[in-house]
């Protein structure tokens, strides 16, 4: 996959079925592609997906800081552009079901709260 000259590589088919199986447990989510990537949204917004080998979560700033303080990372899906309220999950969370369907939920939670996107 190629976004303005640089390449991005598909995630891992391992990876992307256990993104299907954690979003299996999310009901109401929406599941599309982001960057040609699986992404969940909720009301309108993507609350997390997954980018190259990395999976992707939308925090507000408390939630945030406390998983950077484990080890999550801005997400910039170019370097130097860094996408607001998203980081990357450790993989101590992403290979731990319990803790990343946590994560997940309350990514989920923050989105419903957003104001809806209305539709292009």
């Amino acid at each position: 996959m190629s976004s303005g000259g640089m390449t991005f590589h598909k995630a891992p088919p391992d990876l992307v079925e256990h993104f299907a199986e954690v979003m299996a447990n999310v009901p109401d989510a929406q599941l599309r592609k982001m960057f040609g990537y699986p992404a969940a949204f909720a009301n309108g917004y993507m609350f997390t997906g997954l980018h190259q080998d990395r999976w992707v979560i939308r925090l507000p700033d408390e939630a945030r800081s406390r998983l950077t303080a484990m080890g999550a990372t801005p997400f910039e899906p170019m370097p130097g552009r860094p996408m607001k309220e998203y980081v990357v999950v450790p993989d101590a969370v992403v290979t731990n079901p319990a803790k990343l369907r946590a994560w997940v939920d309350q990514a989920y939670a923050y989105a419903k709260k957003l104001p809806a996107k209305k539709a292009r």
